[in-house]
């Protein structure tokens, strides 16, 4: 198991590369002049020239993009603000945990609501119940969540005053962002449930245990949960990546002091060093939890414990076996 943890650690390196010469290509296409926007369209040609060169934007793609990776490795930095001159690193840090923190909420709502549901939705499946849940989970899918955070705020917030519309003042201000970053991932949790219940359901084990005389309860959450949560495990990991970039907009309808805000208003100004690195330090949070995940896998399933051992341990298992 520790090699295994390793070695995805140490894939990690060339993902997080990929992501961030990526992230280079593309704002190198987008239109716009750092300079002209912290300085003015006043200022001299010369000051911004100067200012270019300090920056390295005179430099070609390839080399800013060497400078930036050497950085990292050497100094562990991810460059300072174009528009401000503070450590990108440091401005971050500050703003991630309310990003965090969005994403946990709405993975809460994404589970409270779809794992119960998909398991009613597979119990009662060809009835109306089915149906319903089914149709609710196909509405859920296909609304945008900007949609839906604006008609949170419409209605809750305008009409009926119960719910602040902006700021992270208690729990009451949370509500709101944690419906609309999670209200569609929980249907696509539910389907994935429902589906993943019925394959169980018609296992030889499900039906033995019923006829042995075990109670409904039982047979649902002994026998078909636990052998149903490998695929719910595995949605529950990559829709936490989605959530922490859903964030993106949801936190600049809410106003919420995150990442994803941050990225958005720093891309108005063209701040690139800001941008590259909340969506590298996104990327990395997306990539962590994804190992949690295939490390939960071993907890849930023993079978799936045995493909990280050693072959020289299965080896000597199979012979105390024999």
């Amino acid at each position: 198991m520790l090699r295994y943890v390793l070695k995805r650690l140490l894939m990690m390196i060339p993902v997080m590369l990929g992501v961030a010469f990526l992230l280079y290509g593309l704002l190198s296409l987008a239109t716009g002049d750092a300079a002209r926007i912290k300085f003015g369209d006043e200022a001299p040609e010369e000051v911004l020239n100067e200012w270019r060169e300090s920056k390295g934007l005179n430099d070609p793609l390839i080399v800013q993009y060497g400078h930036y990776v050497w950085n990292i490795v050497t100094k562990g930095s991810l460059g300072t603000s174009y528009m401000n001159d503070k450590p990108v690193m440091d401005m971050l840090v500050a703003r991630f945990p309310t990003t965090l923190k969005l994403a946990v909420v709405g993975l809460l709502v994404m589970v409270l609501l779809g794992v119960p549901i998909g398991i009613i939705s597979a119990i009662k499946q060809y009835t109306w119940i089915d149906t319903l849940l089914v149709s609710i989970g196909m509405l859920g899918v296909s609304l945008p969540n900007f949609w839906v955070a604006l008609m949170l705020i419409i209605i809750f917030s305008q009409n009926l005053g119960w719910l602040p519309a902006t700021g992270t003042n208690g729990i009451l201000s949370w509500i709101m962002p944690a419906i609309a970053v999670g209200i569609g991932p929980s249907c696509t949790m539910m389907r994935t449930t429902r589906s993943s219940v019925l394959d169980c359901v018609r296992q030889d084990y499900v039906r033995t245990a019923r006829a042995k005389g075990q109670n409904e309860k039982t047979v649902v959450f002994h026998h078909i949960l636990r052998n149903a949560l490998i695929p719910v495990i595995t949605v529950c990991g990559i829709q936490f990546g989605s959530l922490m970039g859903g964030a993106v907009v949801i936190e600049s309808i809410f106003s919420l002091p995150g990442l994803g805000k941050l990225i958005v208003d720093n891309i108005n100004i063209r701040d690139y060093p800001i941008v590259i690195g909340g969506v590298l330090l996104i990327a990395l949070a997306f990539t962590l939890v994804n190992l949690i995940v295939d490390i939960l896998y071993t907890v849930i399933d023993p079978r799936i414990k045995t493909q990280f051992e050693s072959k020289k341990k299965r080896k000597a298992k199979a012979e105390a076996a024999a």
